[in-house]
């Protein structure tokens, strides 16, 4: 409303915007006449749709007036009619007693017309019956079937009439007079009702045939038997007009009694709607449903015989099509109500069989790949799927998929959750045996074959329905399944490495007690390599590490192909195209996830030989005097060697993959226990002590050990590593002040993530250490921008 009408305001404003300015004064004679313009050609429009909205009402009314007078025409003429007949009946002398002649004249010729049909009833029954007798014995082309429905609908509307005027002169003389008149004796002592019962039988012995025709009529064109088809059709047809014009008449009682009333010509006296046609449709439904009990039970012997036992289904469909269009009328559309017969047999058939409990995986995945080939076929026929309704499952198909793809990854989940808790089981008890070795001697857990083993026969389950939506359902299912075992095996090894550490720390604390002790004691102090299930829990650190190369460790020199890259190759064909490309990550996770819990094991083996072993040893670092008059490291490498090749060599039962990773794991735990060392108890770096040298043969042990038990690479990477232990030893020996500032900024540039703590740690190890040093130190890294990158060693010194 506010754009139609503008408010003054509105016209205030756009005045305003196209006078801005006082030149802008002489452009009101233009605007005058823009908007004069504008104004005539919208009251032209106006006009015009004026006209034609004012044209259409006045046609509407005239055409109002035009049938007030016809209504008004009819009425009258209307009463012509009545006040002729008025007059008609009094212009004519004894009117009365004439239309009293004319009734009985009337009567008298129906009477004596029902009279001789009834007379000649049982001989036309009797006829009847020899018909179709004649038939049975040729119920494939029953030559009779016209000549008999004539004949018994003559019959039927005899008895009809018959009954009818019984009934109603026992009407007029009173309310039960109609049942005397039925049961009133006739010539030969049989009563009315008695002598028309007869009929009934014959019907229903047509019937019969009618019956037989129909549930055989697809057989019947099949077999050429055109011919009976044709006249099946006919007698139909008649009796289906003749239905439609009973319910038009009974209708019309019931809207209109009073006419009916008083015109006998529209009375339909007892006869009643006789639904041919609904039983021939009937007996189509039927002869479908009985086809589909059998395959019924063909489907439940075997799924896979869905499509051969419904092999009638679409025969009937092209029989109809091809053969039974032009026998039977126009109107009926037979082949369309043949169709939507079965369609509605077929979406009944599958849908009971899904919502069956007995329904199988099995058989619920035949359904599925039935439903493509079904409207394949049906298309075939000329029927295309949007046609056909409903549709033939419902539009389950992705219900259904996710159903029998959540058995398959049901059963994948309960397996791996079985041998997961096998594994817990076996790992928290360690027991012996409770490990496998292959044919090279190398450990492994029990349950690892069993795993893969699975896997491929639920992909083999997956593979059978055909569908690759399953397939990369089932795929996804497992591959997170393997992930959670990765997970599963790295929670249960650190919590177990919690354990001992704080059982090894226990010990230790109980041999200082010991050893401080005054007093005389015979309880011996625990070591902490003595642990109880410490060896155990090294061999399934092992095994655990060797199970995850072995999954992912390809070896084409020697054509063995690794557990998941088998798997890849068994599932890319089953998939889509894109699938692989899609998963590549996941895939990839998955690999770096063996890659790295076999990497965490070795680490872990390699903290356990601090945890415990070197426990002690550890301690005397950087401790004077010990640390400067024992072979310290010689004694951490020693025992390091006969890891690798002495008497507890666990080389033999390791992975070859894994014995660098190994040797490598424990150079970074020695130097992480080495730089941890600062914080021991009494460290203390005096300016004219060795320590420097002290420092650099300790190295120096180092590195002729990795450099004799490693790959040239593993040395490489190890030395890289060690290198930090020269900002470790530029730390203590730098000059007080800048010297120590400097240094500690090479060290940082370096290693990004070394921690403040530990440098304080090492300032506070000087002799020379004061508050001044720390301060510029912690200025320094404050006032300090470096690029943070990947982890380096330091981060695992605290």
């Amino acid at each position: 409303m506010n754009d139609a009408h503008p408010t003054h305001d509105d016209r205030t404003s756009r005045l305003a915007e196209l006078l801005k300015h006082p030149d802008d004064l002489d452009k009101l004679p233009s605007l005058k006449s823009e908007f004069t313009r504008k104004k005539a050609a919208v009251d032209s429009q106006l006009k015009i749709g004026l006209a034609e909205q004012l044209a259409i009402t006045q046609h509407g009314m005239s055409s109002i007036t035009d049938g007030h007078t016809t209504v008004q025409l009819i009425k009258e003429e209307m009463m012509k009619i009545d006040r002729l007949c008025r007059e008609a009946q009094g212009m004519i002398k004894d009117f009365p007693e004439i239309n009293s002649v004319s009734v009985m004249q009337r009567n008298f010729a129906a009477v004596e017309s029902m009279k001789a049909s009834v007379d000649m009833f049982a001989q036309r029954l009797g006829e009847m019956e020899d018909l179709l007798r004649e038939d049975d014995g040729e119920l494939e082309t029953q030559p009779n079937l016209l000549a008999v429905h004539e004949g018994l609908t003559g019959l039927r509307d005899v008895r009809d009439r018959a009954m009818e005027q019984v009934r109603s002169s026992g009407v007029a003389e009173g309310e039960s007079g109609g049942e005397l008149m039925e049961n009133l004796p006739l010539e030969g002592g049989a009563t009315v009702r008695e002598y028309f019962a007869r009929l009934d039988d014959v019907v229903d012995w047509f019937d019969e045939h009618v019956g037989t025709a129909c549930i055989g009529i697809i057989n019947l064109v099949q077999t050429g038997n055109n011919g009976t088809v044709v006249r099946l059709g006919l007698v139909i047809e008649e009796e289906e007009k003749k239905d439609r014009q009973v319910k038009a008449i009974q209708e019309a009682q019931r809207e209109f009694q009073d006419v009916a009333s008083r015109f006998k010509s529209i009375n339909v006296g007892t006869r009643e709607l006789r639904g041919y046609k609904k039983k021939f449709l009937q007996a189509i439904e039927a002869a479908a449903q009985a086809q589909f009990e059998g395959v019924q039970q063909a489907f439940s012997e075997d799924p896979e015989k869905l499509e051969k036992s419904c092999r009638w289904f679409f025969n009937d469909l092209n029989t109809v099509k091809l053969g039974m269009v032009d026998l039977l009328p126009k109107k009926w559309k037979i082949f369309r109500t043949y169709t939507a017969i079965y369609h509605k047999l077929m979406h009944d058939f599958l849908v009971a069989r899904l919502d069956s409990d007995e329904t199988t995986p099995v058989q619920m995945l035949a359904i599925l790949n039935w439903v493509p080939k079904y409207y394949t076929k049906m298309q075939r026929l000329g029927l295309q799927e949007p046609d056909l309704k409903p549709q033939v499952i419902d539009d389950r198909e992705a219900d259904l998929v996710r159903e029998y793809r959540s058995l398959i990854t049901k059963a994948v989940e309960e397996w791996m959750d079985r041998m997961a808790a096998t594994d817990r089981r076996a790992f928290t008890l360690r027991e012996e045996g409770s490990l496998d070795q292959d044919a090279d001697g190398h450990l492994h857990t029990k349950t690892l074959g069993d795993m893969w083993t699975m896997l491929r026969e639920q992909l083999g389950v997956a593979e059978a329905s055909g569908r690759p939506d399953v397939v990369e359902g089932v795929v996804d299912a497992m591959l997170r399944a393997l992930k959670l075992r990765q997970q599963m095996w790295e929670g249960l090894v650190d919590s177990e490495f919690r354990k001992i550490a704080d059982a090894a720390a226990a010990a230790a604390a109980a041999v200082a007690a010991a050893a401080t002790t005054t007093t005389t004691s015979t309880t011996t102090a625990s070591n902490p390599s003595d642990i109880e299930g410490l060896s155990s829990y090294q061999d399934w650190l092992v095994a655990i590490a060797n199970d995850q190369i072995t999954n992912i460790d390809d070896q084409p020199d020697s054509n063995i192909t690794s557990f998941l890259t088998r798997f890849k190759r068994a599932y890319e064909p089953l998939v889509t195209p894109s699938y692989p490309v899609t998963t590549a990550a996941q895939h990839d996770a998955l690999t770096n996830g063996y890659i790295d819990l076999a990497s965490h094991c070795m680490a872990l083996f390699a903290s356990l030989l601090f945890t415990t072993d070197f426990r002690q040893i550890t301690r005397t670092f950087f401790v004077a005097p010990n640390w400067y008059n024992e072979r310290t490291m010689q004694q951490v490498t020693t025992t390091f060697e006969d890891y690798l090749s002495g008497d507890n060599n666990i080389t033999q039962v390791l992975h070859p993959s894994l014995r660098d990773i190994l040797v490598e794991e424990m150079g970074d735990a020695l130097l992480a226990a080495y730089l941890s060392s600062i914080r021991n108890k009494s460290v203390k770096f005096r300016r004219q002590d060795p320590y420097s040298q002290k420092i650099k043969d300790d190295v120096v042990t180092v590195f002729t050990f990795f450099a004799a038990h490693s790959s040239p690479d593993t040395f490489e990477l190890v030395k890289d590593k060690w290198r930090v232990v020269n900002s470790f030893e530029n730390l203590i020996s730098a000059e007080k002040g800048q010297g120590v500032v400097e240094a500690f900024e090479r060290m940082k540039r370096g290693y990004w993530d070394v921690q403040i703590g530990w440098v304080e740690a090492v300032l506070r190890a000087r002799d020379d250490f004061d508050r001044g040093m720390l301060s510029g130190v912690k200025s320094a890294a404050a006032g300090m921008e470096v690029e943070r990158g990947a982890e380096t060693v330091m981060s695992k010194v605290k």
